[in-house]
């Protein structure tokens, strides 16, 4: 079930509202979480109702390792670091089998088709309920958490809005606003939920999947084998660069808004990205969660920055590489994450040299140049990211940049119609972008850019409200732009949801919902 579909919005989600805030007044606390559960392992299994087996198990395993961890005292230390470790074996290995099972057979060993491989279909949001149970092992290990029930921890790791794809919360974050919980709505949470989901919802079905148009039949022509203009290579990559933005910034903000109609506050998740001057800045404000979990999970436990500066370069590649890979089973997630891996080494050394080293006494670079030369490196490596093949991603990266042949004048992409249909790939007249609609497509990318780079974020707006649990501390949004539960606000919130409904067709996947 998605988010932007009708099912959801006009039906899961006002039935399961409605049956929590009556159990929170008839049944207590503990009838209101078991109301969110039902409902959440309900939500999940809309999609594939075999998968759920897949969750609950993971839910048995990690709860009954975690309640072992805590039952035993200091003195047997050596015995909770072993379960740990066993925890994190199984969540790995069973991510590992329906994630990478496929890339291996097929991809790395190619006997796939010898062996008579069958390939298997990825649960959803595996990636993010496996690195939030291995997260709450490991704090548990550290005597971070103290004590957890089976329905506490069922609702720590299935909560429906932030189950799909994050953001990654730690225990102590969500469950203690459980607790606080009053009976009855809190009407500003109401408001501002209902104001963020209309907010969320405009990015996703208004912005990110109407400029989608662009880069899908482009990447697609490429990944198909056939050459694409310089034009068309900077307008897949823009376009996939904003369609992703807006896609992952509007899911993040229905997440967020879905959790505030019940009272939580989520962790920020996203903060204006492409603002960033730098790729370690970038980090900070992209995905900020899953950066927090490979920081604290991965990155120190190799040593962080207490090592040499060439092991601590190296460890930084390493954590973005299997940062990549953590995204996707592909060749291409291979170079995204090494890419981010050099991109951050070489960050990092250019801060040592410019701070202490022989290029202190600089002048600094002026913000606008910085934010420049930080989205262009993001881009690039958004287009492997995107392509589904190495040589598709090369195809576009070299028509960027004119490497093979020179740069070349724009064509009309409908030539590809017949080429790719015989190809196997599902294009029509509609959706292979013809010569004239280039000046559109520019048209969209520039007004998403300027979005993007000049206007306030989500949380600068709704500043007032606190939207997450850990807001930003940042500079407010103008007057004219900031929230407020009045007739201005509620008309800004309006119009965001009656657009998005009069667009919303067919509902597509946010584009994080494959990782």
């Amino acid at each position: 079930m998605l988010f932007n579909s009708f099912e959801f919005l006009f039906v899961f989600l006002p039935l399961v509202l409605l049956a929590y805030h009556a159990a929170l007044h008839f049944a207590g606390l503990r009838g209101a979480k078991a109301v969110l559960v039902i409902a959440s392992l309900v939500f999940y299994a809309f999609s594939r109702v075999d998968h759920l087996a897949i969750l609950l198990a993971s839910l048995v395993v990690n709860y009954g390792l975690a309640r072992r961890i805590l039952a035993l005292g200091e003195d047997h230390d050596g015995q909770r670091k072993g379960l740990m470790l066993a925890g994190i074996v199984f969540n790995l290995g069973l991510l590992g089998f329906f994630k990478y099972a496929n890339f291996l057979v097929g991809d790395v060993l190619g006997i796939a088709e010898a062996i008579g491989w069958e390939r298997i279909v990825l649960p959803i949001a595996i990636s993010f309920f496996t690195f939030q149970q291995i997260a709450f092992l490991v704090d548990a290990r550290r005597r971070e958490v103290r004590h957890i029930d089976a329905l506490d921890y069922c609702l720590f790791v299935t909560f429906f809005p932030q189950l799909i794809a994050g953001p990654i919360v730690h225990h102590k974050e969500m469950m203690p606003q459980f607790a606080a919980r009053r009976r009855g709505p809190d009407w500003t949470d109401v408001a501002v939920g209902l104001t963020l989901l209309a907010f969320g919802l405009a990015k996703k079905v208004v912005l990110a999947d109407s400029v989608a148009v662009y880069a899908t039949p482009i990447f697609g022509a490429a990944d198909g084998g056939y050459s694409v203009s310089t034009v068309e290579a900077w307008i897949a990559a823009l376009a996939y660069t904003l369609q992703l933005y807006f896609d992952f910034s509007g899911y993040s903000d229905m997440a967020i808004g879905l959790a505030r109609l019940f009272g939580i506050r989520l962790p920020t998740n996203f903060y204006s990205p492409y603002k960033s001057t730098s790729i370690v800045d970038f980090w900070r404000r992209w995905h900020m969660t899953l950066s927090r979990f490979l920081r604290d999970y991965l990155y120190i436990p190799l040593g962080g920055s207490r090592v040499s500066e060439p092991r601590r370069y190296l460890n930084l590649f390493l954590t973005m590489l299997l940062g990549g890979i953590w995204h996707g089973a592909g060749w291409t997630f291979v170079v995204w994450g090494g890419l981010h891996g050099v991109y951050l080494a070489v960050n990092h050394f250019w801060i040592g040299l410019t701070r202490r080293g022989p290029l202190a006494a600089l002048p600094t670079a002026p913000r606008a140049f910085k934010i420049a030369l930080t989205l262009l490196a993001v881009i690039v490596a958004w287009v492997f990211f995107r392509a589904t093949t190495l040589s598709g991603g090369y195809t576009i990266f070299s028509a960027m940049f004119c490497l093979d042949g020179g740069c070349t004048a724009p064509m009309d992409m409908r030539r590809y119609l017949v080429p790719l249909e015989s190809a196997g790939l599902s294009f029509t007249g509609e959706n292979i972008v013809p010569l004239s609609q280039l000046p559109m497509a520019a048209a969209w990318i520039i007004g998403l850019l300027a979005v993007a780079l000049f206007m306030p974020n989500t949380h600068q707006i709704m500043r007032r409200y606190r939207p997450t649990i850990d807001a930003p501390v940042a500079v407010e949004a103008p007057t004219r732009l900031r929230w407020r539960p009045t007739g201005l606000g509620l008309a800004w919130a309006m119009l965001a949801a009656v657009s998005s409904i009069l667009l919303l067709g067919r509902a597509t996947e946010f584009l994080y919902f494959q990782f």
